[in-house]
């Protein structure tokens, strides 16, 4: 299921030879892709992190709170607040919950991704990065997206960061990689490739050099 699929009207503000242009940045779990949002965000380019935005969504009063307890019952609750370790252990490894989850969250992602890009388009930013695993997930490139990079790393070495760095489970960390679509789908739709089986230090490297190309180019 594509997350970001653009309403079929587009805003006038997102159009046009001199409309602000629209980096998407994608990659697996553990791949690295928020150390390489960052890196953008610190050369001044606005970051609209897709994930953070779901959580907000999912949040007590947010537009996706009652649908989702009311989908997968009141164990994924801690102190009235969605629980995401709970909530990720019924949905990852089990479709049809995937699916379920997504119906109710990614619009309300997709949509609000749409109001803040058209927000920083009339505060007259020249650039804006959307931070999020599911852009390409059918391997289709959105039409909306200017540039669209990719952040690759082996499932070799993202099983090993989400059970070194992240503390999960083998079991879980791999049902977490499965669960995303084979990476490759959307390396064939890039316009850049970061690929990140080194060290942090690297990344950044990497990131900043990219950084400084896409946004010297455009100006």
């Amino acid at each position: 299921m594509a997350m970001l699929t653009p309403n079929e009207k587009q805003s006038e503000v997102l159009k046009g030879p001199d409309a602000m242009r629209i980096i998407g940045l994608t990659g697996g779990i553990a791949s690295g892709k928020g150390e390489v949002a960052r890196v953008f965000a610190d050369r001044g380019v606005p970051v609209l992190n897709a994930d953070a935005i779901g959580h907000e969504a999912i949040a007590p009063g947010g537009p996706g709170y009652q649908a989702v307890v009311q989908a997968f019952g009141e164990g994924i609750l801690r102190d009235g607040i969605v629980d995401r370790s709970a909530l990720g252990n019924v949905v990852f490894g089990d479709d049809a919950s995937l699916e379920k989850l997504n119906r109710i969250v990614h619009p309300l992602i997709r949509d609000e991704i749409e109001r803040r890009c058209e927000r920083l388009a009339r505060q007259g930013h020249k650039f804006c990065l959307i931070d999020a695993a599911l852009i390409a997930e059918d391997g289709v490139r959105p039409p909306f997206l200017d540039i669209l990079i990719v952040v690759n790393a082996s499932p070799e070495t993202r099983l090993r960061r989400l059970v070194e760095i992240r503390g999960l489970r083998e079991e879980h960390a791999a049902h977490r990689i499965e669960a995303q679509t084979d990476p490759e789908s959307k390396l064939r739709v890039a316009d850049y490739i970061i690929e990140n089986d080194g060290d942090l230090q690297e990344l950044r490297q990497k990131a900043k050099e990219l950084a400084e190309t896409i946004t010297r180019d455009a100006a």
